[in-house]
């Protein structure tokens, strides 16, 4: 074999003779191959970046280094934006383009498998952040009321660990189902991206692939930075800025609105048409039909009610009924995977494993070495909650089962909400869970401020597990499209959980000191106040509105006797209506891009390039979004002076250059 072929790769013994006569072309590819992200033929296989039958580096003191520095800032950035605003942004695309960034300032030979354990490392960030701020500062807001409720480092540390090594276990035996066997059957929105990220790397000098994406990125990252920091435009469009808007929301509750960022429209595209438009169906019944009835023929104090309170106070319960319901017949329709993976732990224990070999890139931590995990850590959680929280056998081991089952069968779900939207519902599945596990714990006694901080810290294990499970899919897809080992990837995804849930930890203890959780100035934290909001009264004494969770359970099936997606409906029910509208802005420039051209060959390049256009989008307003948290985090605030109608034209006007700019761009693409 000529040299030229051994560049930039490290050799197996085991692979050397079967790749003697592999082109070097072929060996290492710049771009992704054609079939990364549709179906496969009935005789086509998928064959990475990476090759399947040479070792690569990917583990070295480098990539665990940085991965984990990144783990700890941006743990810290995505806490405070999201406590402070409630939105955590997703870490892994910034971190992929830190990775790229650095490992091209660095002349790293052949950094593409560092760079995806840098991304994996470091993305626990993000989840960890979201398990943790949506439900544990909840008792910092009832501590308020209740003084005698105690919050400590070790329970937030403890709570976001045991979560995050949950989901991780729990989510391991899935891997093949959804990385492989599912592949382009879902568009993995954030995986696309960060793997278009991570991919540019490799293709940078090579094509222009990496032009386009750095320049989408800039557009994308400048124009939601200019947003979020300076505000010279509305970062949402609404009827409800103008006064014609108030008068109709005051007398009919009708409201329209479109989150304009870069990043949302980005989303929308690779998302696709079929889904967005099944989200926005759901959106749209919430905020133009039930929000309406209600707020017309309501109960007296709903017709007073703003349409934004009604979503908050009562439509929007509907939308956490639907979630629940379509997870459970996630649930059941999963079923043969969940037994397939628990058939296949039983037979390794039993020395029955698939005697063939499995290629590098499909490999897992052994099955047996994953349920003695589990074992562990489930030991574990149930000494944490027996010890440290609840102090009485039964009901620690009552509240150890709800945890178990419902992380476990919910992991399912999260995934698939991933896969499908790129949006974890995991507030919605973690509101349900608080409400079956306080029933639960009040019906054996369990109740008051110690059931309080019972049922918040049970909520917090199951959000964080539920988070972790979402998050991990991505990082598994993006390892499986461009190549990299899974074993490593899950080997390493434990450390940055004990490191993203330790700083998680600590910065929510030093959040709540300088700012506090109550009062004036205080952090926002929208989702852990609805969650203080949902257990006061069931742990306290009040009303539940099972009504409306009936409502949504029974939205759910009938969504799903019509063949309707149930969980992509009601995840549009769940999501506030700015957030929607623009997911279906996306896709229908993908649908109009694809159908731009009756030349089969330029519609499928014209297609990916506005693929590779969005991720950047993607990518620059998540990168930017980061530069906003932390200038916000040292105190800069620029108050624009610009009145309201001003900045609703410029929005709309801004939104539409986008728009122009992302069908200019895609239909500029070449034949291959």
């Amino acid at each position: 074999m000529k040299k030229s072929k051994q560049k930039n790769v490290v050799q197996s013994g085991a692979a050397l003779n079967q790749t003697d006569s592999i082109p070097a072309a072929e060996l290492d590819p710049v771009e992704l191959p054609e079939n990364a992200f549709r179906e496969l033929g009935a005789n086509e296989s998928y064959r990475p970046m990476m090759h399947p039958e040479r070792d690569y580096q990917e583990v070295t003191p480098y990539s665990v280094g940085m991965g984990l520095l990144l783990a700890v800032i941006f743990s810290a950035a995505a806490a405070y934006l999201g406590l402070k605003v409630g939105q955590v942004f997703e870490a892994a695309i910034p971190i992929a383009i830190i990775a790229v960034g650095l490992s091209g300032a660095l002349k790293l030979k052949n950094p593409m498998g560092q760079n995806v354990i840098i991304q994996s490392i470091g993305a626990c960030s993000g989840v960890i952040v979201a398990g943790a701020i949506f439900t544990l500062p909840a008792l910092y807001i009832l501590q308020a009321t209740y003084p005698e409720i105690t919050v400590n480092f070790l329970e937030v540390f403890l709570s976001s660990l045991f979560g995050g090594v949950l989901g991780i276990l729990f989510f391991i035996p899935f891997r093949k189902y959804f990385v492989k066997d599912m592949h382009g059957k879902y568009p993995f929105p954030e995986a696309t991206a960060t793997t278009q990220v991570l991919a540019s790397g490799q293709a940078a000098g090579s094509n222009g692939q990496a032009k386009t994406l750095v320049i989408a990125s800039l557009i994308g990252g400048l124009y939601d930075f200019i947003v979020e920091t300076f505000g010279w435009w509305a970062g949402t469009v609404s009827t409800y800025a103008t006064q014609w808007g108030q008068a109709l929301a005051a007398k009919t509750k009708l409201v329209f609105s479109c989150n304009v960022s870069a990043a949302v429209l980005g989303l929308g595209y690779i998302i696709g048409i079929k889904y967005a438009f099944i989200i926005c169906a759901g959106s749209f019944f919430v905020w133009w039909v039930l929000i309406p009835v209600m707020g017309s023929y309501g109960a007296p104090n709903i017709c007073v009610m703003s349409p934004d309170m009604i979503f908050s106070n009562y439509a929007r319960m509907i939308g956490i009924g639907g979630i629940a319901m379509a997870g459970v017949l996630g649930i059941i329709k999963s079923w043969p995977i969940i037994t397939q993976a628990v058939g296949l732990a039983r037979r390794e224990f039993k020395g029955q494993g698939e005697g063939a070999k499995v290629q590098r890139w499909q490999m897992d931590i052994s099955m047996k070495h994953i349920v003695f995990f589990i074992a562990i850590a489930l030991i574990a959680v149930f000494f944490f909650f027996y010890i440290g929280v609840i102090h009485n056998f039964v009901q620690a081991l009552v509240a150890w089962i709800v945890v178990v089952i419902i992380a476990f069968l919910f992991t399912t779900v999260a995934a698939n909400a991933i896969a499908i939207v790129g949006t974890n519902p995991v507030s919605g599945m973690t509101l349900m869970t608080l409400i079956v596990a306080s029933a639960i714990l009040v019906g054996i006694g369990l109740n008051g401020t110690s059931g309080i901080v019972a049922s918040m810290v049970i909520g917090g294990v199951v959000c964080t597990a539920l988070s972790m499970a979402g998050g991990f899919v991505t990082d598994l897809k993006i390892g499986y499209w461009l190549g990299t080992t899974p074993k490593r990837q899950e080997q390493w995804k434990f450390l940055g959980t004990l490191v993203s849930a330790a700083t998680v930890g600590g910065v929510m203890l030093v959040l709540n000191q300088v700012y506090g959780f109550t009062g004036p100035n205080a952090l926002v934290a929208p989702q852990a106040n609805a969650m203080a909001k949902v257990i006061e009264p069931l742990m306290m004494g009040g009303e539940t509105p099972w009504i409306l969770y009936m409502a949504g359970v029974v939205l759910a099936l009938i969504l799903n006797w019509l063949g309707v997606p149930p969980l992509a409906f009601c995840l549009g029910m769940f999501i506030p209506l700015q957030l929607n509208t623009p997911l279906l802005v996306g896709g229908a420039i993908a649908y109009f891009v694809e159908r731009s051209t009756k030349d089969k060959e330029l519609a499928a390049a014209r297609r990916d390039r506005g693929t590779l256009i969005s991720s950047g989008l993607i990518a620059g307003g998540a990168l930017f979004g980061v530069f906003a948290a932390l200038t916000r985090f040292f105190g800069f605030e620029y108050v624009a002076g610009i009145d309201t109608t001003t900045l609703q034209i410029g929005g709309c006007i801004a939104y539409a250059l986008l728009i122009i700019y992302l069908v200019w761009d895609s239909c500029n693409a070449k034949k291959k």
